[in-house]
């Protein structure tokens, strides 16, 4: 039978005696061929065989040979067994018959779904009206209509997309060339004959036989791989281009809203990932295209999402499933960190793909008549000359009049495009704008017809988002920046008087379609700062406005207050340009205001109103050049002191009620806002500044003393007053620092309670992703500066009166080696965990080490936290100098540890002795203490307790970061730290995260030597490892959840082990 291009031959399509059966039939049915889509067509063989072989398959097997014949091949002969036993005795009667190995023409351990979805796919009618995906065995599946319109934050790239389409080749391509995005019917129309192929970049092969492979070995769900590019360079068509050559072998898509809600996109990826593949394995892969986003972060929090989706529906699988392809602009000038997960394309060509550029050239010559005018080709192809593009907008813009509404329009788009990559203005505001009427003859005009001149320059494009509409956008990046560059040099039209512009006219805003995306446009180029090794405290065209016309930003941000009279983020915008750069206090508490009003309850505006407060004090401080100051003086200035500490605690509070409603939000990664903690730290460090001034504090060796004793709240005013020979004198002084004694006497405390604070926070939580945090490491370098003065006043007590008392002797001992640790930052867990990332010195951590070993082994009985600490600066000394003859010998260490452990421990303590105790106490062979190893459990168990506890308030957003790994070894040598882990990967910073994230760093031969693989069993998502004590197992968390999905309950798996303040965690699952 024939039916549209096929013919299907069936068991019942035979006699019931084969005698009868002759080749007649086979004529007609190869005759029938011959008027069938032109004479092309498939011979389907479906087999379902279940009685005797040699019985049911003699008809067939002859049928087949002769088809062979009559074709003179197996080309148009398909083989459709039901399953490989099938398959194998099929293969083998086709080889004794006919000599012939039909397993290149045979499918088999197919679904019906892949099978039906593999003919449909072979005919062009189907091609042209269906859409299919790939699947296993190079089979494929019809993709439903309403599957894909629920994919709604996706657009699937098909198997068979534009195939059968009609769309103008020449439009498509004159779009393109001129500067527009790639489509998918650009890649389609240069595989057609006589066409030349679509170029080929020099990293296509690379990330085609390299990358790719590589990511799909690996053994995490989701993996990402980074193609970083400078704007205009060709990186997303680059992108695109890869999945259009994958499409047969992974389900392509591309991410259409950057914004869309992440736990809705995952979704929709894993559905995408199973559809129609049911319980078969392996899958074919998705491959996902991100492009624009502005930060990594949401990268890593897209790719976590799609891993939890994973494993929420217990995906199995032993490699990667979803693979993100992160195309994303770079920003700044300085390149990225070259890693193999990371791609750059910049902005110059080699000379191979010179070449293919010149030949392009020629092809485009001669079917388009206005080559000369496309510009995205022609700057590539002339490798980003600048004189090129610096001709274009000159002569482009020769009439240009900033009077005349066109010219307006397109100074409005050349700043929007320099200042935020993906603007554009819809194609109905355009038309509003520019005045164009429909023309009465053909109906319609074209909004690009009326920017006249300067038409060559924009070009119309499609817009996602809560609904699709046209608009019409600059056509290169480069292009806008000339452009803007020759606006303000030639035509002396600053980019003031263009923001101008854009914030005061209304007919800007009167359009409905586009009007959201042009407002979010507009404040991105007002607000958006971009965080480098410095703080950049305005936008980037602020900044250029300020440097190009000084004093103009004011009426920027004043006309910015009045287009958003509702945002409290430019009211946040205002207050802090009135503070930092006019120093007009007054006004900037105002705005500071407003913005709390806007959003109450907001850590963020809390903290600018405390930030006006202390940049009050400091300019006051910097305009008063009297010493000694004057009571006056010192009463103002403490007062503000005091109220700007009031403000940064009032930020401190909101920060922690803030992260705690966020842990109810699982979309929600901010992390803790920690600048009310720092900001009460930099404001203790101005009064010891203002107090140091006077000379009731003067600098000298006592009254520094004194300072210190006063402010740590040893001493009291009363006292020092009464031991003051000139007290007389200073009367004023002490009348004046007397209503503040509370602040004074708990300044030392309340800036060591944030120190600590701080430094556990940094020391035991990282970015979720290791990524380098700009804004951490600019508050660590300014958390470490007020850290000297603090320790230059509390950590250096002057001896010299306790040296003449010689019965005090042992206690100043004891005082200075406190003084020393605390000076040394080594006073608590967290910061003796912190001099191995620091690379504090072996000498240091020597000294260290005698300090503790004097304490504890002093008569006088150490506190806990000092035992404590003494385990962790034995660790931490054997890490960095194994032979050091200050470590303990480990088995007294152990002692140690557990002696701690059967005393009364304070609340205070209980998260650094569990912590320590499970990295200590995870049994070994050689250190076997049976009774305490069995309390493993128990102490994980309130590690976990102790960690939700103490950081709940605070580590959303966060990870625990691992410290220690289980190594190979015994003693201390066991323990291997992440320091040593990085140093084995030989990787910067940016190449570890992504080597973490995606699970290459345990491939690493080096990384796997000097780790310990651990057994255990899976049960209710978690491991229970095994142990060198008989019937002792132990409780670890997976890393990533996902990795358990391949494993079902109870099967065995091995992993490394990994040490953090949550608790032991599973990684790299096999």
């Amino acid at each position: 039978m024939a039916d549209r291009g096929e013919i299907k031959i069936q068991e019942e399509d035979f006699p019931p005696d084969i005698k009868d059966w002759s080749k007649d039939q086979v004529k007609e049915w190869t005759l029938t061929l011959e008027d069938v889509d032109g004479g092309v067509a498939e011979i389907l063989f479906e087999q379902d065989i279940n009685g005797p072989m040699s019985e049911r398959m003699d008809p067939l097997v002859e049928t087949f040979s002769t088809f062979w014949q009559e074709l003179r091949g197996t080309e148009q002969i398909l083989c459709i067994c039901d399953n490989e036993k099938a398959f194998t005795s099929w293969k083998d009667l086709i080889d004794a018959r006919c000599g012939i190995n039909i397993s290149g023409r045979c499918i088999y351990d197919l679904s019906f779904a892949e099978v039906n979805g593999t003919i449909l796919s072979l005919l062009s009618k189907n091609r042209r009206s269906s859409r299919f995906l790939p699947c296993g065995g190079g089979s494929k599946v019809s993709l439903e209509k309403k599957v894909e319109r629920s994919l709604s934050s996706l657009e699937v790239l098909c198997v068979n997309q534009c195939d059968g389409g009609n769309d103008d080749q020449i439009v498509i391509e004159e779009n393109f060339y001129k500067g527009g995005k790639v489509s998918w019917w650009n890649f389609y129309f240069s595989e057609q004959p006589a066409s030349t192929p679509f170029i080929k970049r020099d990293k296509f092969d690379f990330i085609m036989d390299t990358v790719i492979p590589d990511l799909c070995s690996l053994r995490n769900a989701c993996v990402v791989f980074n193609l970083i590019h400078v704007p205009g360079c060709g990186g997303t068509t680059l992108a695109m281009h890869t999945l259009w050559a994958l499409r047969e072998k992974f389900r392509c898509a591309v991410l259409t809203d950057s914004n869309a809600d992440f736990a809705e996109v995952a979704d929709q990826v894993v559905n995408l990932l199973m559809y129609k593949h049911e319980e078969k394995l392996p899958r074919i892969p998705v491959l996902l295209m991100i492009d624009d986003f502005d930060d990594k972060e949401k990268v890593f929090d897209l790719q976590q999402l799609i891993e939890k989706e994973c494993a929420k529906k217990k995906i199995q699988s032993k490699s990667a499933q979803v693979i993100l392809l992160n195309c994303m602009r770079l920003e700044s000038p300085e390149l990225p960190e070259q890693t193999e997960e990371t791609v750059f394309i910049g902005n110059n060509l080699s000379e191979k793909e010179q070449e293919l550029f010149e030949k392009k050239l020629k092809e485009i010559e001669k079917t388009h008549k206005n080559a000369e005018t496309f510009y995205g080709f022609m700057i590539m192809k002339k490798n980003f000359r600048t004189e090129y593009v610096q001709g274009v907008a000159r002569n482009t813009l020769k009439s240009f009049n900033i009077n005349q509404k066109p010219a307006q329009l397109l100074a409005v788009l050349v700043l929007l495009k320099v200042y935020c990559k993906n603007s554009s203005l819809s194609v109905s505001l355009c038309e509003e704008f520019l005045g164009l009427q429909p023309k009465p003859v053909c109906g319609t005009i074209k909004a690009e017809e009326g920017f006249g001149k300067f038409s060559t320059l924009i070009d119309t494009c499609s817009v996602a988002g809560k609904v699709v509409f046209k608009a019409v956008k600059m056509i290169h990046p480069s292009i806008a920046e000339h452009c803007l560059q020759e606006l303000t040099t030639t035509h002396k039209v600053s980019k003031a008087d263009i923001t101008d512009i854009l914030l005061t006219t209304e007919k800007l805003y009167e359009s409905t379609q586009g009007k959201d995306q042009l407002l979010q446009d507009v404040h991105h180029i007002l607000v958006k700062r971009y965080h480098s090794e410095e703080v950049s405290q305005f936008s980037p065209l602020l900044l250029h406005i300020a440097s190009e016309t000084p004093g103009l930003e004011e009426m920027v941000l004043q006309n910015a207050s009045k287009r958003f009279p509702k945002d409290a983020v430019v009211s946040q915008l205002l207050a802090r340009y009135y503070y930092l750069k006019k120093k007009d206090f007054l006004e900037a508490a105002d705005w500071a205001r407003r913005a709390m009003e806007l959003s109450k309850d907001n850590s963020y505006f809390a903290d600018t109103s405390a930030q006006v407060i202390k940049h009050e004090l400091k300019n006051a401080i910097a305009n008063y050049k009297e010493e000694p100051i004057s009571p006056k003086k010192l009463d103002e200035f403490l007062k503000m002191a005091q109220s700007a500490m009031d403000a940064f605690k009032d930020t401190q509070s909101l920060a922690k009620k803030e992260s705690l409603q966020r842990l109810e939000n699982v979309k929600d990664n901010c992390p803790f806002n920690t600048a009310g903690c720092l900001g009460e730290i930099q404001v203790g460090v101005i009064v010891i500044e203002v107090l140091g001034k006077t000379p009731v504090f003067s600098s000298d060796n006592v009254r520094h003393d004194i300072m210190s004793r006063v402010l740590s709240g040893h001493m009291k005013l009363q006292d020092v007053e009464k031991n003051d020979k000139w007290h007389h004198k200073h009367t004023q002084f002490y009348m004046t620092l007397r209503p503040f004694e509370d602040v004074l006497y708990n300044l030392r405390f309340r800036m060591k309670v944030n120190f600590d604070f701080l430094e556990s926070f940094y020391a035991n939580l990282g970015s979720r992703y290791g990524m380098k945090d700009n804004r951490d490491q600019i508050a660590q370098k300014e958390l470490f500066r007020c850290f000297r003065v603090y320790a230059n006043l509390f950590c250096k007590t002057d001896s010299a009166d306790l040296l003449r008392n010689k019965g005090m002797l042992n206690m100043l001992k004891l005082h200075e080696s406190r003084q020393y640790l605390e000076m040394q930052k080594a006073d608590s867990y967290s910061g003796i965990l912190t001099c191995l990332s620091n690379k504090v010195s072996s000498e240091t951590m020597k000294k260290i080490a005698k300090q503790y070993a004097l304490l504890c082994e002093h008569p006088q009985r150490p506190t806990v936290r000092e035992r404590i600490n003494f385990i962790y600066v034995n660790i931490v000394l054997s890490c960095i100098k194994l032979e050091s003859q200050y470590i303990l010998p480990y088995p007294k260490l152990l002692d140690l540890l557990c002696q701690v452990i059967r005393e009364q421990i304070p609340l205070s303590e209980t998260l650094s002795l569990y912590f320590i105790a499970v990295v200590l106490l995870w049994p070994q062979q050689c250190y076997l203490q049976d009774v305490v190893h069995r309390s493993l459990g128990m102490f994980i168990s309130q590690m976990r307790t102790s960690y939700h506890k103490e950081m709940r308030e605070v580590y959303n957003g966060k990870r625990p970061i691992v410290h220690f790994f289980l190594g190979r070894k015994q003693g201390y040598e066991r323990l291997v730290h992440l320091g040593e882990i990085k140093e084995r990967v030989k990787a910067g910073q940016a190449e570890f995260a992504m080597k973490w994230e995606n699970g290459k760093i345990w491939k690493e031969k080096e990384v796997e030597a000097c780790l310990c693989r651990v057994t255990g069993e899976v049960k209710n998502n978690l491991i229970l490892a095994d142990t060198c004590i008989p019937g002792l197992k132990v409780e670890v968390t997976p890393m990533f959840r996902s990795q358990l999905c391949s494993h079902a309950e109870g099967s065995k798996v091995s992993f490394f082990t990994g040490f953090s303040m949550k608790g032991p965690v599973a990684l790299d699952i096999h």
